[in-house]
């Protein structure tokens, strides 16, 4: 912030100094007041001088904070021709700003003054004001506390007085002390003192905002003395001085020689160098001697000392603590218990393999006073006896060796440079008492198993409590151990050697007077995990509702719980269901599916730790044997509806020639010309006898297509218009030599609607081949209302027993002329005229 304003500062100067000299006269800002509160508002006017050679008719003028316009300003011209405007800025939230004006010139803005607004806060009352008297310095020192910024130059500044009758009375004022800028302590200095007399001290603050003075305070100065501290060191020893007793130091300590005179008390305090140990303090310590023994120290151990004094019995103040000694503590023989557990593995009949285990206690401070361990025989009680060699000399906590299995106790003791611990006798007990029941491990944190068990009856008088990495590891190896001397508890916490996520084997063995109870195990973890990965679902078969998926469940892991499988399935619309199997299970049937249907289906394997899910199966049901069957049917049905429409096209679109009968249409009912058929097609039908006599032989049936037809020369004159002959003509049926005959077609146009028909002329038994001529005619079959035929038409109506019919000769007056009747299987019932040999037809 000093940096910022040192700048502002230095530009607002740059820009004074730069402006033309023909503006030095002709603007300038007036302030209500150059500082005020942080966020309170002030009233800054300007005023431009008639003589101004800028100002003009429509001259504005324009304010400006910084680098921002500020709007707002009200301009008038007063009656000497100066034209004024002022500006209220509402809130100066700036502690250092600057505000200028300016007039709108050339298209731009020309500065005429510009003034510093300072805003902040007035100072606040200092407190925690405490002198006290430097005998290095020979000075009082006085220092206190300022208070907040204020944002605003402050000045504090240390006022005093001397008096009498504790201040009440000012006698002398003495020279203020001013401290060096952001200090808040000063000195008075020893010429400016009278020792063993009462002064008057306070602290003034002040800036342009306001004053504050701080509590006064009256003391004498030789009340408020401290002295530098001791030097402390290690007594020298000598012949003069008794060695240390173990767990003692012995110390002395040099006083600042300018305080020699000055009666005064010291303290001392003390921690071990190791470890975070809070300070322990002690004192006062004699003045006179300056020697001191600390005792109730941890034998070998390095400790940190220090030490400060006062004045005393006169008031004073304490020094600072001294700088820090460190010594060690002289070392006594260990004085600790140690408990012992060992495992026993037979090696031959006489040799035992013996493991044994020992814990000093307690632990802190064995591990510190203990050089290393010796076990060894128990001795023989004979004096003058060879002690046998030690079965080991370690530094560790365990030891392995052999020993003849009449051999049941062995001795354990402690050693340092100063000497041995008491003996331990360490006796090998038989297992013949009751194990304990129900043994039950649970995982409390990361770092900690609580074991808990059923106590076996009788009650027992401790417990020894094992636990190690479980397998893979090697069994035995880097196990630990407790000893509970409580035969009443039912369970321990075991917290040492404990880590995260790793399987653990826990033992529990009672122990008896005289014996001990077997060991019972158990596996747990201290943090168990979730399985690593579910097992792969395989489907053994699929109906078209239902599913086999079978899986291989993965075996279960030492201390963990339980598994339990799930099989999660999602149908085609997304809606999913799920079933909850135990960890023995390794298949299961999926009903209640849709056939035809796709499926997505995937296992997951959850312990009370997590959970881990196999690769989704995605199955597809088959087909349903009742849809197969309508599905069948169906297509069936539409085979059959297709052979249906596909016959029915064909009958409708082909001629019509039925060879069971004839197909003879009502006259009465229809009309002959819808009848006709038209397409012409041939067929060749073979008779029983072509040479009957009374069947003439038909060699060749043709059907005329319905053409278009147009006048031949087979015209009638008739009145009644019968004969609009086609000249197409085909001969229907050809008598005599099958293997000659002819067809003598023409082509003809007529009209659509007309029948083809004709009279038959010749005779079937005549010598000669028969023939028939069939012309086309507009005459339709039935001309006329009357019932009777024409003569020529049909005969059989007119013949009578009396009367025999006359042949008629052709005509080509007639209608039309075919061959002989018997020859058109449709004609036998006509009685022909003109040819001879059908009288009796």
């Amino acid at each position: 912030m000093v940096g910022l304003g040192t700048w502002s500062l230095t530009r607002a100067v740059l820009i004074i100094l730069l402006l033309p000299r023909s503006l030095e006269g002709c603007g300038h800002i007036s302030l209500s007041t150059p500082v005020v509160h942080l966020g309170d508002a002030i009233t800054a006017s300007c005023i431009i001088s008639q003589n101004c050679r800028y100002l003009g008719p429509e001259s504005q003028i324009v304010w400006r904070l910084g680098e921002e316009l500020q709007p707002g300003g009200r301009q008038q011209r007063l009656p000497d021709g100066t034209q004024e405007s002022t500006i209220t800025l509402p809130h100066l939230n700036d502690s250092l700003a600057f505000l200028s004006c300016a007039l709108t010139w050339s298209n731009g803005l020309q500065i005429l003054d510009l003034v510093e607004l300072r805003a902040g806060y007035p100072p606040a009352t200092p407190y925690n004001l405490s002198c006290l008297m430097n005998l290095t310095t020979d000075s009082l020192i006085c220092q206190w506390e300022p208070g907040p910024d204020t944002h605003l130059p402050t000045n504090y500044t240390l006022k005093s007085f001397k008096s009498w009758n504790n201040c009440q009375v000012q006698e002398e004022a003495i020279p203020d002390c001013m401290p060096e800028d952001g200090q808040s302590h000063c000195s008075i200095p020893r010429q400016h003192l009278r020792l063993y007399q009462a002064m008057g001290i306070w602290v003034q603050a002040e800036n342009m905002l306001g004053t504050r003075k701080s509590l006064q305070l009256c003391l004498d100065p030789m009340d408020v003395v401290k002295v530098e501290p001791s030097t402390l060191r290690a007594l020298d020893p000598s012949p003069e001085v008794t060695p240390p007793q173990p767990g003692c130091l012995q110390l002395r300590w040099e006083p600042w020689k300018p305080s020699l005179h000055i009666d005064q008390k010291c303290e001392l305090r003390y921690r071990p160098q190791l470890g975070e140990a809070s300070w322990a303090l002690v004192g006062p310590l004699p003045s006179k001697s300056f020697q001191h023994e600390l005792c109730g120290l941890l034998p070998f151990t390095t400790y940190t000392l220090q030490m400060r004094c006062i004045r005393w019995p006169l008031p004073g103040q304490w020094s600072d603590w001294g700088p820090s000694l460190v010594l060690t503590s002289s070392k006594q023989a260990p004085n600790v218990t140690l408990e012992t557990w060992w495992r026993q593995r037979q090696v031959d009949p006489s040799t035992v393999d013996v493991q044994l285990f020992w814990k000093p206690m307690p632990p802190e401070e064995g591990s510190k006073q203990i050089q290393g361990y010796l076990v060894s025989r128990s001795p023989s009680g004979q004096a003058g006896a060879v002690q046998p060699p030690p079965l080991c000399n370690t530094t560790e906590l365990n030891c392995t060796f052999n020993l003849p299995s009449e051999v049941q106790e062995v001795v354990l003791v402690a050693y340092n440079t100063a000497g041995t611990s008491q003996p331990t006798p360490v006796v090998f007990l038989e297992h013949r008492g009751p194990p304990v029941g129900r043994l039950h491990t649970v995982a409390r944190d990361p770092h900690s198993l609580w074991v808990d068990w059923e106590p076996p009856t009788p009650q027992p008088r401790g417990y020894v409590i094992e636990w190690g990495l479980g397998p893979p590891s090697p069994s035995g190896s880097h196990k630990t151990w407790k000893m509970e001397h409580n035969g009443s508890i039912t369970g321990t916490l075991l917290q040492e050697n404990i880590r995260p996520f790793q399987l653990y084997e826990i033992t529990v063995t009672p122990l008896y007077q005289d014996t001990m109870g077997s060991s019972q195990h158990t596996y747990a973890y201290s943090q168990e995990t979730g399985p690593a990965n579910a097992p792969e679902l395989h489907i053994n078969e699929i109906g078209n509702n239902w599913a086999r998926l079978e899986w291989v469940p993965q075996a279960p892991e030492l201390g963990k719980s339980p598994l339990t499988y799930t099989i999660f399935c999602t149908n085609p619309i997304g809606q999913s269901f799920s079933t909850t199997l135990n960890d023995s299970s390794h298949k299961y049937v999926l009903r209640n599916l849709e056939p035809a249907s796709l499926y997505h289906i995937h296992l997951m394997a959850a312990n009370q730790a997590g959970a881990a899910n196999s690769t989704v199966l995605t199955l597809k049901t088959i087909a349903s044997e009742e849809l197969e069957l309508h599905v069948i049917l169906i297509l069936l049905g539409l085979l059959v509806l297709l052979i249906c429409f596909c016959v029915t096209a064909w009958l409708c679109c082909r001629p019509r020639k039925n060879s069971l009968w004839p197909s003879i249409p009502d006259p009465a009912h229809s009309s002959l010309g819808s009848w006709v058929p038209t397409t012409a097609v041939e067929e060749i039908y073979q008779l029983p006898s072509l040479w009957d006599p009374s069947m003439p032989p038909i060699t060749k049936i043709t059907v005329l297509e319905e053409e278009e037809k147009k006048p031949g020369p087979c015209e009638s004159n008739d009145s009644s218009g019968t004969c609009g002959l086609p000249t197409l003509v085909q001969a229907y049926v050809l008598q005599g030599d099958p293997r000659a005959f002819s067809i003598q077609p023409q082509s003809q146009s007529g009209n659509s609607d007309q029948v083809l028909y004709g009279k038959v002329l010749g005779s079937p038994t005549g010598p000669g081949p028969g023939y028939y001529i069939r012309c086309d005619s507009t005459q339709p079959l039935l001309g006329g209302l009357t019932p009777s035929p024409k003569s020529y038409e049909n005969l059989w109506f007119q013949t009578s027993p009396q009367r025999t019919p006359e042949p008629l000769a052709p005509n080509h007056e007639d209608d039309c002329v075919f061959g002989p009747p018997l020859d058109f299987p449709l004609l036998q019932g006509l009685q022909v005229h003109g040819v001879e040999g059908l009288g009796g037809f």
